[in-house]
C-alpha cells in the first residue's frame, strides 16, 4: 500500500505541475506536441487535435513537450510564431512558473478542505488525549477529552494552567492520593487517585496523554482564506529552511534539517496510512509545496534555472547562447540525478537502520 500510494502522490503531484506548464502553454498560442502520463518508454498515445496524450512504462509523475524548446526544433517556417522560444520574455515567464502555481493550488486546495475537517487550534486548556489502560487514570474514570481544571492534595490546591502543571505535580505527590478537578460536557466533576511512584517507561505516573490543542472544523465559506494563510506560511517555513540547509551545506556546517528522496517519502506515505485519510491529504500538501518551491530555485534543469535565462534575454534585449543553456541544463540534471541517488542510499541506510 505505501508504494501504491507513494506512486499516486508522485504522480498526481508532477501531473498537476505539468498541467500547469500545459495551460499556460496553450494560453500563450504555444503548440503542445505532447502530454505525456508517466516516463518513457511509450506504451499508447491518442492523439487529440495538435497534442498526442500518451500513457508510458513508468509511471512516476509525467512530461509536457512543448514545440520550438530549443531553436534547433523549429524546421516548418510557418509554425515559429507557435514555438516556446519565439515568444515574448513574459510569455515564456508565465509558461515556466505555471507548473509551480499549479502545485501551490494543489496545496492550497487541500489544506483548505483540511480546515473544514478539523485542524488543531492551541488553547490554554489541558486535555486529556489519551487513557492507558489499567492506569490510575484509567480506574479513576478519567476519560479523552476531559479538561484538567484543578490539582488537589491534602490542603495543597492549584489551577492547572498547562501541561508542565500537571507533569510536575503528578511526580511530586507520586504514592499519594490526589484529586483533579476535570471538566466533562460542560460537568465539574472530581477524580481521585494515587499516582505511581515507578510507572511503566513511556506512562508517567498518571498514564496520560495530555495536549493543548483541541480540534476545530471551520465552515466551507471560511476555509478557503484560512487555508490560502496557512498555505503562505508553509510554503515560507519550507523555504526558509531550505536555503538555510543549503547555505550549512555550502559553508560545510553539519546540516539540521532532514532530507528524504522517493524511498523516505514512500516510508511517510506508509506512516500516514495509520494515521488516517486526512494524514495522507496533508502529506500530498505538504509534498506539493516543497515540489513548487524546489522547483523555482535557479538552478540548472529546474523551472527556475530556465527563468534565469528568460530574465537575462528580458533585461538585455538578446537571448541566450543555446550552447550555453543547453550544457549547462545538461549539467544540472546530471547533478539533480547523483544528488536524488545518494539521498536514496541514505534513506535505505536509515531504515535500515
Amino acid at each position: 500500500m505505501s508504494i501504491i500510494l507513494f506512486i499516486f502522490i508522485l504522480a498526481l503531484l508532477v501531473l498537476i505541475h505539468e498541467f500547469g506548464h500545459f495551460l499556460a502553454a496553450k494560453k500563450q498560442g504555444v503548440r503542445v506536441d505532447e502530454f505525456g502520463f508517466g516516463l518513457p518508454p511509450r506504451l499508447f498515445g491518442i492523439k487529440i487535435g495538435e497534442t498526442l496524450y500518451s500513457l508510458n512504462l513508468i509511471p512516476l509523475g509525467g512530461f509536457v513537450k512543448l514545440f520550438g524548446e530549443e531553436y534547433h526544433e523549429i524546421k516548418n517556417k510557418n509554425l515559429s510564431s507557435r514555438a516556446f522560444v519565439n515568444k515574448k520574455p513574459w510569455q515564456k515567464t508565465l509558461i515556466v512558473i505555471a507548473g509551480v502555481i499549479g502545485n501551490f493550488l494543489l496545496g492550497w486546495v487541500l489544506i483548505s478542505f483540511l480546515f473544514t475537517q478539523g485542524v488543531p487550534v492551541p488553547t490554554n486548556k489541558v486535555i486529556i488525549d489519551g487513557v492507558i489502560a489499567n492506569s490510575p487514570a484509567y480506574k479513576s474514570g478519567l476519560k479523552s477529552k476531559d479538561v484538567i481544571i484543578n490539582f488537589q492534595s491534602g490542603q495543597k490546591k492549584q489551577a492547572i494552567k498547562d501541561a508542565a502543571d500537571i507533569i510536575s505535580l503528578s511526580k511530586t505527590y507520586a504514592g499519594k492520593t490526589i484529586t483533579l478537578d476535570v471538566l466533562r460536557n460542560n460537568k465539574d466533576i472530581k477524580l481521585t487517585m494515587i499516582p505511581r511512584v515507578s510507572p511503566p517507561k513511556n506512562e508517567g505516573p498518571l498514564g496520560i496523554i495530555i495536549t493543548s490543542y483541541e480540534e476545530k472544523k471551520y465552515p466551507w465559506y471560511q476555509a478557503p482564506f484560512l487555508g490560502l494563510k496557512e498555505s503562505f506560511l508553509i510554503t515560507y517555513k519550507i523555504a526558509t529552511e531550505l536555503l538555510k540547509t543549503l547555505y550549512q551545506i555550502i559553508t560545510t556546517h553539519k546540516t539540521t534539517a532532514q532530507v528524504s528522496g522517493p524511498i523516505g517519502i514512500a516510508k511517510y506515505a506508509g506512516d500516514a496510512i495509520k494515521l488516517g485519510k486526512n494524514a495522507v491529504l496533508e502529506l500530498i500538501a505538504l509534498l506539493s509545496f516543497n515540489l513548487a518551491i524546489v522547483n523555482i530555485l535557479p538552478f540548472p534543469a529546474l523551472d527556475g534555472g530556465r527563468l534565469v535565462f528568460i530574465i537575462y534575454e528580458w533585461i538585455t534585449g538578446k537571448r541566450s547562447n543555446q550552447n550555453i543553456e543547453k550544457w549547462t541544463n545538461l549539467i544540472g540534471i546530471i547533478i539533480l540525478l547523483s544528488f536524488g541517488i545518494l539521498i536514496s542510499i541514505n534513506d535505505i541506510i536509515k531504515i535500515y537502520r
